[in-house]
């Protein structure tokens, strides 16, 4: 009789998560890029972990975006050049897309680094992390000198473009201007940096803190490329008056996190001034909030015929 020989478990066979998962990469970058084409402007919202991620997930957002002030409040940190590593960005993200398994695009701020290669490498790694895009502003993170020279901000706007063509899945690459976030009004740099940044092959161009409806129209009216419009309080345009000026995509940045912080703020102030806990009223319920955030797990659903992604 032969011997008997041990024989070993069989371990189950997990799905990979969504963040690195080849053939859900491919298809969230695929759903993410045609997003920009379709018969009107979409909204990605941004939110700022994974349990936020869920929920806005459940209204039926098609994508969400990353918010680098958000993440940074979070950390108990202010909102500036260097308060965020690469690392810790990238970590948030891809906790952001195994969270909901949609296409996500990140906040790449300038590139993370002083160099073309650098912004490159970064978009190297946001691939990695299972982003379907990224947006490199031509922030500097200097105060006496905010912007980049054209020029150089260019160079590594083409530097983004060319490590996102050397991908085996489409990666969205949105460039930044960022005069009139900075400070700087004036409308003709801005597009004439837009432009430069189309020329430089950037799929979506991006000046955020645009102050009104004729900027917008402006804008979007010397570039080919789809738009993205940053909304604030000032700027009181609907989904679809934001269409008809031209724009293709409508980002919320940090005005969720913030609006999270508000509530918080108010209740605290109340507690404080006042000894009452009024603020519970407007709570989201105890149940809801389990059930909001009960979705199916998206390591799983990635891992089945069909990502959540559009």
């Amino acid at each position: 009789m032969s011997p008997t020989h041990p024989t070993h478990p069989t371990h189950p066979t997990h799905p990979a998560r969504p963040s690195t998962d080849p053939a859900a990469r491919l298809r969230r970058g695929e759903a993410f890029r045609a997003l920009h084409h379709g018969p009107g402007p979409f909204v990605v919202p941004n939110p700022w972990d994974a349990g936020t991620a869920r929920i806005l997930a459940s209204f039926g957002f098609a994508a969400l975006a990353t918010t680098g002030a958000g993440l940074a409040h979070s950390l108990g940190r202010p909102d500036g050049a260097g308060r965020l590593t690469r690392d810790e960005l990238l970590a948030n993200a891809a906790a952001i897309v195994d969270a909901t398994g949609l296409p996500v695009t990140a906040d790449l701020e300038s590139g993370f680094g002083e160099h073309p290669e650098d912004v490159a490498e970064t978009i190297r790694l946001a691939a990695g992390a299972g982003l379907a895009g990224g947006s490199v502003e031509d922030a500097t993170g200097r105060d006496e000198d905010p912007v980049r020279p054209l020029e150089e901000a260019v160079e590594r706007v083409a530097a983004a473009v060319e490590a996102a063509k050397g991908l085996d899945f489409p990666f969205t690459v949105t460039a930044r201007a960022e005069n009139f976030f900075l400070g700087r009004p004036d409308l003709d740099d801005t597009i004439r940096r837009l432009r430069a940044y189309e020329a430089a092959g950037a799929d979506v161009l991006y000046a955020p803190a645009l102050p009104d409806a004729e900027a917008i129209r402006a804008v979007c009216a010397a570039v080919s490329r789809p738009v993205n419009v940053l909304m604030t309080g000032a700027l009181k345009l609907s989904v679809a008056e934001l269409g008809a000026l031209g724009v293709r995509r409508i980002s919320t940045g940090s005005a969720l996190s913030r609006a999270a912080l508000g509530a918080l703020t108010r209740a605290a102030r109340e507690i404080t001034e006042t000894g009452t806990f009024g603020f519970g009223a407007d709570a989201l319920p105890y149940a809801e909030a389990n059930a909001l955030l009960a979705a199916p797990d998206a390591a799983s659903a990635a891992g089945r015929e069909g990502d959540p992604a559009p």
